[in-house]
């Protein structure tokens, strides 16, 4: 079995309203991910996860003769669930098709890129994944990002923390960089990874806002 990141760019009669509002099409949605989707049928049931003034987005929904039904779940003021069920074209639910063939799996959730592209992960055979890129529509662009990868989702905070970054925050824990008193620096921290203090900074610095972000935001 193989791990492929992709990348793709639809078009015309693939990139619906809805989904031109999700990747990039609108100014007051910071971040969609899909989370949760079925095509099997007619008519197509649709998650995602929203952050930024998604009521704009949920008045969006209410106008639109594609959408049959919809309801959005509150996290924050700012974040939100929104179940969506409607009508989608016949071309944007082949392209969804193409990825459930033979072994095929989609990791969720497929993030929605603010320059109108999706960005997810397929797991399957080598076979089935080739047949899958090759099989991409002519009216949609497609990148491979990444293939193989030791992890195929962040199942957890610490999960989205890069090599170093983890290594940088193992050593501050053991060091006592985060004790109340503090009782290391990050030049302490810096020797002990084998660094410039201002790498070990940095690492640390994302590291928090990787956690912060992460937490606060989900």
């Amino acid at each position: 079995m193989k791990r492929v990141r992709i990348t793709l760019r639809p078009r015309g009669a693939y990139a619906p309203p809805i989904y031109e509002g999700l990747a990039g099409g609108t100014d007051y949605l910071e971040r969609a991910r899909i989370v949760n989707w079925n095509v099997s049928n007619p008519p197509t049931g649709f998650l995602f996860r929203l952050e930024g003034d998604y009521r704009r987005f949920e008045r969006e929904l209410a106008d639109s003769p594609m959408v049959a039904d919809f309801e959005v779940l509150p996290i924050t003021d700012r974040a939100c669930y929104c179940f969506l069920e409607g009508a989608v074209s016949s071309a944007a639910r082949s392209l969804f098709e193409n990825f459930t063939r033979g072994s095929l799996l989609t990791v969720p959730p497929i993030e929605s890129n603010d320059d109108g592209t999706t960005t997810d992960t397929i797991v399957g055979t080598v076979r089935d994944i080739q047949a899958a890129v090759d099989g991409v529509p002519d009216g949609v662009d497609v990148t491979v990002e990444q293939v193989g990868g030791k992890q195929v989702a962040a199942d957890s905070v610490v999960g989205r923390l890069s090599d170093r970054q983890r290594d940088a925050v193992e050593a501050a824990l053991e060091l006592g960089y985060y004790d109340v008193p503090r009782t290391a620096t990050t030049a302490d921290v810096a020797r002990e990874l084998g660094c410039a203090t201002a790498t070990a900074a940095e690492h640390l610095q994302k590291a928090e806002s990787t956690v912060f972000v992460s937490l606060l935001g989900e």
